[in-house]
């Protein structure tokens, strides 16, 4: 008989102070069984060891952390390497999969893991937990019956700004929602192109540090946007996980 592979969610940042940090993020029982699982796939294993150990301060771990095998996935993992890390759940061992922050193989690399185990008969159970690109939504009042996602945008300024009109366009024909992430310290940059390039009446939505303390979630059209940012209001959000959206009307 195969493994099971959970699909563990992550949290998006930490609040200092409470003594179970994860309480509020976290559901209970996805603690539970993550802290009785001694293989984990994930994007960077130093974070996935930080994660563990605050599971463990509530849940003792399986194994001592040092003993837990972390096989990492991301970007710069070839294709061939995928059927190893699937390997131990062909063999009957269950495994988690973790996101850096998140929840795994959705804006994540973990999808093709995923992807190759269901090819397998593997079964694959996702479990509850923080998604910053579906609280962004939610917290936005723009379009949740129809949306995309839409990764990084260019960092070329020309090329950005004509994929900012691509997708307005879109987004006011096919009333759809488009989000999108930035390299946190170029959300200022982001913006400023968003104000410059979406027509006035666009609606624009800034999701700063979702699930935070310091969570902050704004939406103005265009030309409110342009009164804010020559005001000298704009949003606290550099160098912070930030979500953008747009909804043209």
């Amino acid at each position: 008989m195969t493994g099971t592979l959970y699909l563990i969610p992550n949290h998006l940042g930490l609040s200092d102070g409470p003594a179970d940090p994860l309480a509020h993020i976290i559901p209970e029982q996805v603690r539970q069984i993550t802290s009785q699982l001694d293989y984990f796939v994930a994007e960077n294993a130093k974070t996935a060891r930080a994660f563990l150990k605050l599971i463990g301060n509530q849940h003792p771990l399986a194994k001592p952390l040092q003993e837990i095998t972390i096989s990492e996935l991301n970007v710069n993992t070839p294709a061939q390497a995928l059927a190893g890390l699937l390997a131990p759940l062909l063999a009957g061992r269950d495994a988690g999969l973790v996101s850096e922050a998140g929840v795994p193989a959705v804006a994540d690399p973990g999808a093709d893991l995923v992807r190759l185990a269901h090819q397998h008969g593997i079964k694959v159970r996702p479990l509850v937990g923080p998604s910053s690109i579906l609280l962004a939504v939610m917290a936005s009042g723009l379009n949740g019956q129809s949306f995309a996602f839409n990764g990084y945008l260019p960092t070329d300024a020309a090329l950005r700004a004509k994929r900012i009109k691509e997708l307005e366009v879109r987004s006011r024909t096919e009333k759809q929602t488009q989000l999108f992430i930035e390299t946190p310290y170029r959300n200022a940059a982001m913006l400023e192109a968003l104000v410059a390039q979406c027509a006035p009446s666009t609606l624009i939505c800034v999701a700063t540090d979702l699930s935070l303390d310091t969570e902050s979630v704004q939406t103005w059209n265009g030309a409110q946007w342009k009164k804010q940012l020559a005001a000298g209001k704009a949003p606290d959000f550099h160098k912070k996980p930030t979500v953008f959206l747009l909804l043209g009307q």
